[in-house]
């Protein structure tokens, strides 16, 4: 299967292929055809997916068919997340190299000069985070009465960070005619019942998630009592071997006082949540890139679609309830081909260890330092 055999046109084949993209991945296969179609589509997908290019070439070659002489937006896409609307941007841009079709993205903070230069000149694609964008609203800086086609990316992130009520609102501006596109990583009831007030007879995509992760990725467990994980932790990362960690806590309260008990033993660290202001959590992960900092402490929401390349070292310092969380987790340390996870498990996380155990097919080692007493 190629991507010409979707039936994309030749600009977006070339720009894709140049890319290094070789052929589609499942979700492209799955959706594209429904939404060259015009259908709404709902769509179950996993980070890594290749579920941005599985809706962002699609829109490109609706909105290269028709092109009627307009300086209104045609496509708008929410996302939660400063970064994510900056790496939906980058990947518009990529695949849109050989058409004539224009994108901006708004977030947090001043609205450029050159920004309204754009918006007063025309923009076929606004990427935005639903509270800044109903801010530009309201300084009449932005019209989505022309809005042909709306997509919600990262839906289930969007709804925990609070922005129902703001997408609520947006989808009031928007003509009921649009086609939508509904995405998120995990599907649960509210999520959907989100997704259906909004979608008409849409497609139903589900790519099933990896069950086993990358081979190459050196797993282990680390059986400890609750109270001494961030011993264990501090111990571990006396290895000056291990340049920078990923390190997965479930909370944001738990993130900040991990953050605080490392620094204490003069390990530079930094959290990244939903309590933090984008800047600060831009500046963590710009910190961290540049090995300012070594250890970023994340909580699995404030972690997705976060790109940090040449990352070696995932730990697990609290068990997911959900296994496939801990797949999406540990794939950030298989993309260098060499990577450890380490997953710390104690009295009460037992049961979360068996389930993730059932889901990637083996039973992890048990590190060395098993214990911290």
């Amino acid at each position: 299967m190629s991507f010409k055999n979707l039936n994309l046109i030749n600009p977006i084949v070339r720009a894709v292929t140049e890319a290094g993209y070789s052929k589609p991945t499942e979700i492209q296969y799955m959706a594209v055809p429904h939404i060259l179609a015009g259908r709404d589509v709902i769509g179950y997908a996993q980070t890594g997916s290749g579920k941005t290019a599985a809706f962002a070439m699609p829109i490109l070659q609706l909105l290269k068919r028709n092109t009627p002489d307009h300086k209104e937006i045609r496509t708008l896409i929410l996302t939660p997340t400063r970064e994510l609307v900056l790496q939906l941007e980058e990947s518009f841009k990529v695949y849109s190299k050989y058409l004539p079709l224009s994108q901006l993205s708004i977030f947090g903070g001043v609205l450029s000069g050159s920004q309204l230069a754009a918006l007063r000149k025309r923009v076929d694609i606004l990427i935005a985070t639903p509270e800044r964008l109903l801010n530009l609203v309201s300084q009449r800086h932005i019209d989505l009465s022309k809005i042909e086609i709306l997509v919600l990316d990262e839906a289930d992130r969007m709804l925990d960070m609070g922005f129902a009520d703001d997408v609520k609102k947006i989808l009031k501006l928007i003509s009921q005619k649009r086609q939508t596109l509904f995405f998120s990583a995990t599907m649960p009831s509210d999520v959907r019942k989100f997704g259906d007030s909004m979608l008409n007879n849409p497609a139903e995509i589900t790519v099933d998630s990896v069950s086993s992760p990358v081979q190459t990725i050196n797993q282990s467990v680390y059986f400890v009592e609750k109270t001494k994980k961030t011993d264990l932790l501090i111990n571990i990362l006396q290895d000056v071997s291990i340049l920078r960690s990923l390190v997965f806590t479930r909370t944001k309260q738990g993130a900040d006082k991990l953050v605080k008990q490392l620094e204490r033993t003069g390990i530079f660290a930094a959290a990244i949540h939903g309590n933090k202001s984008q800047t600060a959590r831009q500046q963590a992960v710009e910190d961290f890139k540049n090995s300012k900092i070594r250890v970023l402490v994340a909580t699995d929401i404030a972690a997705r679609g976060i790109d940090i390349e040449e990352l070696p070292y995932v730990v697990n310092y609290e068990l997911p309830d959900v296994p496939e969380t801990y797949i999406h987790r540990i794939k950030r340390a298989g993309r260098t081909g060499k990577g450890t996870a380490v997953s710390f498990c104690d009295e009460g996380e037992r049961s979360d260890l068996t389930n993730i155990q059932k889901l990637i097919g083996f039973i992890m080692p048990v590190g060395k330092l098993q214990y911290i007493h």
